[in-house]
């Protein structure tokens, strides 16, 4: 029995709860950030197929870019969720650091468009964000101004635990298969598993272009992840859906119990509190992995031999 508590202290150590209701403000915020951030990195790199050349990935301090080209020169940009800054750095050593704190996106927006063109790397983006029903212009936005260090740090040390797990996952597979990235367009980290057979085209989604959701799901998927939740989900979950979903998708058995088939999102979600207080994490959310994949896979009749180790 006390080895069972030490083993739960330790697992909800490594994964911190992230009520939503308690940093909606600070989410909201640097949900808009991150979206600046993305956009710099989509509009200086080539399209990549299904826009992996927008995403941001999960570092031992937060969030980065990664190296991004510019006119023969590169720069990165980091979400630093530990000093609590935004870390802009050339490859000739120059760097620009701009403090995360409560301030609105439009002062955020400016400053980072300032420090961008002090190191003379100018960079115009479209400035309406997308994804969500407040698309007011990074550039007036005054409403957001929320920023609160203890649960920004939490969220990256989910991604962190998270993205850990969701590289597990996706070294099971042999097929194509994307990096386990952040999409700031849903705020949520993703790793996707592809069939190789090309899907319908999609029909869109709210406040997306319906061309990106084209791009996006051009062939068959199997995809899950993390989201820090928001309508009609309000709560954090890990989520898992499978496009074109196939038929008895949505009624095939999968783990761990907890887990559901949310009929409005047509996503099986698992609620991140499960995890965050059994006292097998990884096993847990793994089983979550593992069997809608085969639910997507199975209903599909995907080349399984042919796609996994």
């Amino acid at each position: 029995m006390l080895e069972w508590r030490r083993n739960l202290v330790t697992a909800t150590n490594l994964w911190p709860e992230l009520p939503l209701a308690e940093w909606k403000e600070t989410y909201e915020t640097l949900h808009m950030w991150t979206q600046i951030v993305g956009k710099i990195r989509l509009t200086l790199t080539p399209l990549q197929n299904h826009w992996w050349n927008c995403t941001l990935y999960v570092t031992p301090r937060g969030l980065t870019t990664s190296a991004i080209p510019y006119k023969g020169r590169h720069l990165r940009i980091d979400f630093d969720f530990i000093s609590h800054t935004l870390l802009i750095e050339t490859a000739n050593g120059s760097t620009k650091t701009i403090a995360l704190r409560p301030r609105s996106v439009a002062d955020f927006y400016q400053e980072t468009m300032s420090a961008l063109t002090s190191l003379g790397m100018p960079v115009t983006i479209w400035t309406t964000p997308v994804e969500v029903q407040d698309r007011t212009p990074f550039e007036k936005d005054q409403k957001h101004a929320a920023y609160d260090p203890e649960h920004a740090h939490r969220l990256w040390r989910i991604l962190v635990q998270a993205s850990r797990v969701l590289s597990e996952f996706r070294c099971r597979f042999t097929g194509k298969v994307s990096p386990v990235h952040f999409f700031w367009g849903g705020f949520d980290l993703a790793v996707t598993r592809f069939s190789g057979r090309t899907a319908p085209e999609h029909p869109g989604a709210p406040n997306c272009a319906r061309f990106v959701m084209v791009e996006a799901y051009s062939h068959e998927v199997s995809s899950c992840g993390f989201w820090p939740g928001g309508a009609p989900v309000n709560e954090p979950v890990f989520y898992a859906y499978a496009y074109p979903e196939p038929q008895g998708f949505k009624d095939y058995s999968i783990q761990p119990p907890e887990a559901f088939y949310h009929k409005e999102m047509r996503e099986f979600v698992l609620p991140y509190d499960v995890v965050r207080t059994t006292k097998s994490p990884d096993e847990v959310l793994l089983s979550f992995l593992q069997s809608t994949y085969e639910a997507a896979a199975t209903c599909a009749n995907w080349d399984r031999r042919a796609l996994e180790r």
